[in-house]
């Protein structure tokens, strides 16, 4: 049986016959050998097998924290997926998340540090600067400056716009940003944060950027966002077609996927966010807006940071509030690097901004056009069951 299992592989008769060797005894021999080593390989894998299976551990409640950090996406895939092969919007995303990072840093490490307090100047719009107003703004600039991919700079924290005179250091965008939004809360430790839009400018490469290329509406922002600076550091962007939300994992040093940001259709958790201490010089609408709010049962929260508190509302439901009031006709946030961005991402995430009465009729955030560069505008977002609430009392 083993000699006819096995005459495939034996050499013909004629040739064995030369070499003085049976075909029986060859055939007999080749097969046993064959048999042999078969039966061995059987035995290594089922070693092998047996090692695997006692190598092998029961699942545990790590395990998908840990497969997250491995297979999550990280913001730098995500830019350059998203980018669409624009290398230098991809630079300009890159350099905005670097800045984030150091910003965080630097508020972590504040107070061993001695950075709380004020820094005895007051900013381009009136405010007290804190000590850590002017490491953020520091770092914000030289992220973006240094990115050799922007043409013009509006920063909260100065009165004139940046504009990169040297050809071979500038690039195409212009950049809108508060780099420490919320903080006259940072020295009792509550969420602050970064925000910041994006326009592609429309005056020759060959030249200088123009205040012009940046003052226009926040239907042509290319990219907005925000970082919250809290429990744990959070980037939100927009390239205008969702909303996307990333946690930054300080082992790794990079912002990982959490989820898309989508506001609930139906609304949400009753809350609404306001400046009551303000309730004094709101218009009509406004003031009613509010008691109705608080006879239909809603919460109040209010933290005093715009992006604690949008962020709050993006993800929990309820609207936010900084209207104009009669101290302040055109409210009291700025329409680039705070009304614009914020407005962009609360659309995209489902919900609704508006400007209330401003200029002398009910109008979308977004379509506000910017007088100068720290222009302010009134602000109404949220869900659209309650922005619609209060923009009916308008129209009545």
């Amino acid at each position: 049986q083993a000699a006819h299992f096995c005459a495939f592989a034996l050499p013909t008769t004629t040739a064995l016959g030369a070499m003085g060797v049976s075909s029986s005894s060859q055939g007999e021999d080749s097969c046993i050998a064959r048999v042999k080593a078969g039966s061995e390989v059987e035995q290594l894998k089922k070693r092998v097998a047996e090692l695997e299976a006692g190598t092998k551990r029961n699942p545990n409640e790590f395990d998908p924290y840990l497969q997250n950090r491995v297979n999550a996406q990280t913001m730098t895939q995500y830019i350059i997926e998203s980018s669409k092969g624009d290398k230098q919007l991809a630079m300009l995303m890159n350099s905005i998340q670097h800045a984030c990072k150091v910003v965080s840093n630097s508020i972590e490490k504040a107070g061993p540090a001695g950075l709380y307090g004020l820094a005895g100047t007051a900013n381009s719009t009136g405010d007290d600067v804190k000590k850590l107003d002017i490491i953020a703004d520091d770092i914000w600039i030289e992220c973006l400056s240094r990115s050799g991919v922007c043409g013009l700079l509006v920063s909260e924290e100065q009165e004139k716009a940046i504009v990169i005179e040297d050809a071979a250091k500038r690039g195409p965008f212009c950049v809108a940003f508060d780099p420490l939004d919320g903080s006259s809360n940072i020295d009792c430790n509550v969420s602050v944060g970064s925000i910041f839009s994006v326009y592609r400018r429309k005056s020759p490469d060959d030249q200088p950027c123009t205040e012009a290329d940046i003052l226009r509406p926040g239907t042509e922002i290319i990219v907005a966002g925000y970082c919250i600076y809290g429990a744990a550091t959070e980037l939100i962007i927009t390239f205008g077609y969702g909303v996307q939300r990333f946690a930054c994992d300080p082992a790794l040093g990079e912002f990982l996927f959490v989820s898309d940001m989508k506001m609930d259709p139906e609304g949400g958790k009753k809350i609404y966010s306001c400046n009551e201490g303000n309730s004094l010089q709101w218009d009509a609408p406004i003031l009613k807006s509010v008691e109705n709010f608080k006879d239909a049962g809603y919460a109040a929260r209010y933290v005093g940071s715009m992006v604690s508190d949008v962020h709050r509302t993006l993800l929990y439901g309820g609207i936010f509030l900084y209207p104009a009031d009669k101290k302040s006709t055109k409210g009291k946030l700025r329409v680039l690097y705070e009304g614009f961005p914020m407005a962009l991402i609360t659309e995209q995430a489902g919900g609704e901004s508006s400007t209330g009465m401003y200029m002398g009729k009910l109008g979308r955030i977004l379509e506000v056009m910017p007088e100068h560069i720290h222009d302010r505008c009134p602000i109404i977002m949220g869900g659209a069951r309650d922005v619609s609430q209060v923009l009916k009392l308008y129209e009545k």
